[in-house]
C-alpha cells in the first residue's frame, strides 16, 4: 500500500517534537530538584551533628549514638524507609569486628541506611555514602568534626530528601539508592567495611558509590579564590563514571574538579583513605568527594561557624546531579576493560 509522503513527514516531525518536548520535560524536573537543595537545611543538619550535644560522634560512644538516633529520626520524617535487614535504619558493627589487638578500644557501633527502590532497575544499587563518627573527646576538648564529616553527612541526607521527594511525585529513581552512613572510619574503615563484607544489597548489583568525606571548607590552595572540589577515583574503575561526572558538572555544578589527589602515586595517598575504598577493594567504582585538608583538620577547632554554606550548596548540587544521571541512565555505567 502507498503511504502518503506528507504524512509521512508530519508523523515524524511529530515524533521528534514529543521526545524533544519529553526531554525538556524531563530536564526540567531534574532542575527543579536540583534547585531546591537548600543551604539552610544543610546548615541546620550539620549544626546539629557538630554540636555540643554529640560530643565529637567518637565510635560506640553515647555522642555516636545521639548522632545515629538523629540520622534515623532524620529519614523517618523524610518518610524514607529502612532496608528490610536493617532493623530500624541500623546495621550493627560488633566490637570484635573493630578489634585489632592495638590503638583505641572500640565499643559496638550502628552503620545507620536508608534505601529507595528503584522504579524500573530495583535491583541494582546506586550507594551514596559519608562517615559520621569523629574522634570525640581528647584531653578534655570535644572535636566537634564539623568538616569532618558532619559536612559529607549533611550533604547525604539533604540528596535523600530530594530524591524522596522526586520519587513521591513519580519521577523515579529507575535504579535504587542506598544512603550509607558509616562508623568507625576515624580509627580504620570499619563501618564501610562491615558493610562491603556483610552487605544488605548484592554487590555485584551495586553500580558505583559516591563517597563524601569534608566538603564544607576550602583547603590552603584555594583560600582565596575558586568555587572548586577535589575528586578521587572517579576514573580508576569506570571512565564511563568520569565521563557522568565530568558531564554534570558542565552542565550544572560548574565547579573546579581539580585531579590532583587522583594522580598514582600522589604522596598523601588520599585514594586509599576513606570509606569508598573498601568498596573500590571489591570492585565497585567510585567517587571520593574531598575539599583537601586545612589548618582545623582533626582539632577540636573543626567548628560549624567556619564552614562555607554556600559552596557546600554547590558541591552537593554537583554530587546530586552526578546521582541522578547514574540512578536514570538507560544502562548501568560500564567498568574499564581489563588490561
Amino acid at each position: 500500500m502507498k503511504f502518503n509522503k506528507y504524512i509521512l513527514i508530519a508523523v515524524v516531525a511529530l515524533g521528534i517534537i514529543g521526545t524533544t518536548q519529553a526531554q525538556h520535560k524531563k530536564q526540567h524536573n531534574f532542575e527543579f530538584f536540583y534547585n531546591e537543595i537548600n543551604r539552610d537545611t544543610l546548615s541546620k543538619n550539620l549544626m546539629m551533628l557538630a554540636s555540643n550535644e554529640f560530643e565529637g560522634r567518637k565510635t560506640g560512644e553515647i555522642g555516636q549514638k545521639k548522632a545515629a538516633a538523629f540520622l534515623v529520626k532524620q529519614y523517618q520524617n523524610y518518610k524514607i524507609s529502612a532496608p528490610k535487614k536493617a532493623k530500624n535504619h541500623l546495621q550493627t558493627v560488633p566490637a570484635s569486628f573493630m578489634d585489632k589487638g592495638y590503638g583505641p578500644v572500640l565499643k559496638e557501633s550502628e552503620n545507620v541506611v536508608a534505601y529507595i527502590k528503584g522504579s524500573e532497575y530495583p535491583d541494582e544499587t546506586l550507594v551514596i555514602s559519608a562517615h559520621y563518627d569523629h574522634m570525640g573527646f581528647q584531653n578534655g576538648q570535644i572535636f566537634y568534626g564539623a568538616d569532618d564529616n558532619a559536612s559529607g553527612t549533611a550533604g547525604v541526607l539533604e540528596i535523600a530528601r530530594l530524591f524522596k521527594e522526586a520519587a513521591k511525585k513519580g519521577l523515579g529513581p529507575k535504579r535504587s539508592i542506598l544512603f550509607l552512613h558509616f562508623t568507625g572510619e576515624e580509627f580504620g574503615l570499619y563501618g564501610s567495611k562491615y558493610y562491603v563484607e556483610n552487605p544488605l544489597y548484592p554487590l555485584e548489583k551495586t553500580i558505583a558509590d559516591l563517597n563524601i568525606d569534608m566538603i564544607g571548607r576550602r583547603s590552603d590552595a584555594y583560600l582565596e579564590t575558586g568555587n572548586y572540589i577535589y575528586l578521587v577515583g572517579s576514573d580508576r574503575l569506570s571512565k564511563e563514571l568520569h565521563e557522568v561526572s565530568e558531564n554534570a558538572n558542565n552542565q550544572y555544578a560548574q565547579l573546579t574538579l581539580d585531579y590532583k589527589y587522583n594522580v598514582i602515586g600522589e604522596p598523601e595517598q588520599i585514594y586509599f583513605r576513606s570509606d569508598h575504598y573498601n568498596f573500590v577493594k571489591k570492585g565497585i567504582p567510585a567517587i571520593f568527594y574531598y575539599n583537601g585538608s586545612h589548618e582545623d583538620y582533626h582539632k577540636s577547632t573543626d567548628t560549624a561557624d567556619k564552614i562555607d554554606y554556600d559552596l557546600l550548596k554547590k558541591r552537593v548540587q554537583l554530587i546530586f546531579a552526578t546521582a541522578w544521571e547514574l540512578a536514570n541512565r538507560k544502562e548501568r555505567i560500564t567498568l574499564n576493560p581489563q588490561s
